[in-house]
């Protein structure tokens, strides 16, 4: 007997044993599962020149009669446990029946259920010795073939295997009791006159023959798959060495600094062209209700909702109203599409522009407040200076919240595009438009996203900078509001260009023609001044009708809040496109090549080069395994073609 290796299941690792201790420890798995079976297989290895080479899965013997329940539940869990084999295409079926009437073989019955064609099955009929004396000339061939009973297209195999008294020592070598037998059988039916056909099906070293060919031949037909395999292999670690390669030479310690600022210039010439619509990109796309609901659950957790308003009125009862209130009534362009970059920008702009369309004026004008407003003297505060505080005091901070509003829901939407940038530098290679932008954007995306430092200090750098125009933006809308208020008269003052359909206007005009047209502009500038004017003419200024003036004033003030709010509801696009947007593309190049390496980044980045030069060598090696084991299947492919050509 040989020693063989038994597969130890927890440290997955072959263990040579003698073989009693092997047949003991099969013995006591088969013991320990009592009336029952397991998938938990014992794998034992027999290495021997005198082996057949191939893999066996030894599956527990059909029942066909139970004594009692226990019995039943065990045969059903049998047939279950085999049918997992039998049923898989890649497994070829060796089907073992004693020696008899080939009409009573159950166990092929079964197999034919998984192989109803039998192009995966051998049938193998064991202890041929005992049914010697049932065979003479005229029946020998006929009964290899199964007397009518099997299949023609049915492999089969007769033969006896090696056996001895049980509990005695085997009287000789495993391997030379095996050939005795197979002599033996062969010896018998030549006897018997078997023809030189039939005698190939007997006898264990024909069924070897057959089986070291037939592993060989399914071999050789799933060798194209696996060298398809192989090559796609290859080809994606020569990829991965050239771009460890790349990677390894940027992270050089003397060009890191000029590394990180080169990903971080392409990041941002990048979010020109994301603004300007990519077809291809569906990173972040969002509807307007998700985009939404991630805003607001984004400054839920941040907690810094406060300083603005969440909901554009208090006559909503919460963000489902508010959603609903633009999908029905308003019916925002592109609701339910789900976008990124300059469309979704677009579609912002329409959504801002109707929340900043509900600020009112909070609290109701008092008599209080316009007494108030005169100071100690009735004669030394004008109806405008009224008017004028009284805006600033009740309707200057609502509209400025909702300002604030504006500015973090544009802060948030360019914050959600850094992974749309990084998807559309990526996607670059390979796609049609290849050719239109830089080399260097692909190879930079790699960079990025390979990169955590580099991630991180661009993405960083990114926030940083859309922080800033987010506060700049807040400055310059505020200081906008703050001289609206503090004279709003100016501000009313509308515009006098028209623009018609009159061909005459489209002519180049004349010196004469400007002169005639500059008073009549300056002229209608003062239309509202006059308007307004006779507004505050119409206040009464006698103290026993103040009731009335504070009538009156509360209705002047709601008349320039409304103006007020309109001029600015029209403008908010002009003033996010030059407060935020502009600044934001021009400077952000400027900013990334500002970048610094603080001692963090440059201990990560010496943690990541390190990583790198371990994995290049990792996959180097197994480059080379690749190639080998690629070479070796080619060549043997060449000669099985050869060899059956």
């Amino acid at each position: 007997f040989l020693r063989g290796p038994v597969l130890d299941m927890k440290t997955n690792q072959w263990i040579n044993r003698p073989t009693q201790e092997v047949m003991q420890i099969v013995g006591e798995a088969h013991n320990s599962l009592g009336m029952s079976v397991s998938e938990e297989p014992v794998c034992v290895r027999i290495e021997s020149s005198m082996c057949v080479d191939m893999q066996i899965v030894d599956l527990p013997g059909y029942r066909s009669y139970a004594a009692d329940e226990a019995g039943r539940v065990l045969a059903q869990k049998i047939e279950q446990l085999n049918a997992t084999f039998l049923y898989d295409q890649r497994n070829v079926i060796l089907c073992v029946e004693e020696a008899g009437d080939a009409a009573n073989l159950s166990s092929l019955r079964r197999v034919a259920d998984a192989d109803p064609d039998y192009k995966r099955s051998v049938l193998i009929r064991n202890k041929l010795d005992k049914y010697y004396n049932d065979l003479d000339p005229n029946n020998v061939n006929k009964w290899l073939e199964g007397m009518g009973d099997l299949p023609k297209k049915l492999k089969k195999f007769a033969l006896t295997l090696p056996h001895w008294t049980e509990g005695a020592p085997p009287p000789k070598p495993l391997a030379q009791l095996r050939d005795d037998c197979a002599k033996a059988d062969l010896n018998k039916f030549a006897s018997l006159g078997t023809t030189r056909h039939h005698l190939e099906m007997v006898g264990f070293n024909n069924f070897a023959r057959y089986m070291e060919k037939r592993t060989e031949l399914m071999f050789v037909e799933a060798i194209g798959p696996v060298l398809t395999k192989l090559r796609d292999l290859e080809g994606s670690m020569t990829l991965r060495d050239e771009d460890l390669r790349d990677e390894l030479e940027q992270s050089d310690p003397n060009q890191m600094l000029a590394t990180v600022r080169a990903c971080g210039m392409s990041f941002a010439n990048c979010l020109t062209h994301v603004m300007e619509g990519v077809i291809r990109s569906d990173i972040h796309r969002m509807t307007l209700d998700d985009e939404l609901r991630e805003f607001h659950s984004y400054h839920q957790k941040l907690g810094g909702s406060r300083t603005f308003e969440q909901l554009p009125s208090a006559d909503f009862g919460s963000l489902e109203d508010y959603i609903e209130y633009l999908r029905s009534f308003i019916r925002v362009p592109a609701f339910e599409v789900g976008i990124n970059g300059g469309a979704q920008f677009t579609r912002l702009m329409f959504e801002v522009e109707t929340f900043l369309r509900f600020s009112e004026i909070g609290i109701e004008t008092k008599k209080r407040d316009v007494l108030q407003s005169f100071g100690i003297s009735m004669g030394s505060v004008t109806w405008s200076d009224v008017v004028v505080k009284l805006l600033n005091h009740d309707a200057h901070l609502p509209l400025q919240q909702r300002v604030a509003y504006v500015g973090e829901r544009v802060r948030w939407f360019f914050m959600q595009q850094k992974e749309p940038i990084v998807h559309f530098m990526r996607t670059l290679k390979g796609s049609p438009d290849e050719k239109l932008y830089s080399v260097l954007y692909s190879k930079h995306a790699k960079l990025i996203e390979d990169n955590p430092a580099i991630k991180k200090m661009v993405f960083e750098t990114f926030d940083a900078v859309v922080d800033r125009q987010l506060n700049q933006f807040m400055d310059l809308f505020k200081s906008t509001l703050q001289a609206t208020f503090s004279n709003p008269w100016v501000f009313l003052k509308r515009t006098t260009a028209r623009l018609d359909d009159d061909a005459e206007q489209c002519m180049l005009p004349s010196l004469d023609d400007t002169k005639d047209r500059i008073p009549k502009e300056i002229s209608s500038r003062n239309g509202m001044e006059r308007t307004v004017a006779r507004w505050l003419g119409e206040v009464p200024m006698e103290p026993h009708r103040i009731d009335e003036a504070v009538d009156q004033v509360q209705m002047l003030v709601l008349k320039v809040y409304s103006h007020i709010r309109s001029q600015v509801c029209d403008q908010v696009e002009l003033f996010c496109e030059s407060f935020f947007k502009l600044p934001l593309l021009r400077r952000l190049e400027e900013d990334m090549n500002k970048i610094e390496l603080s001692s963090v980044d440059l201990e990560g980045y010496k943690t990541r080069r390190d990583k790198l030069e371990k994995d290049a060598a990792a996959n180097q090696y197994c480059l080379k395994e690749v190639k080998a084991c690629l070479r070796t299947l080619s060549n043997f492919q060449i000669k099985s073609m050869a060899t059956k050509t």
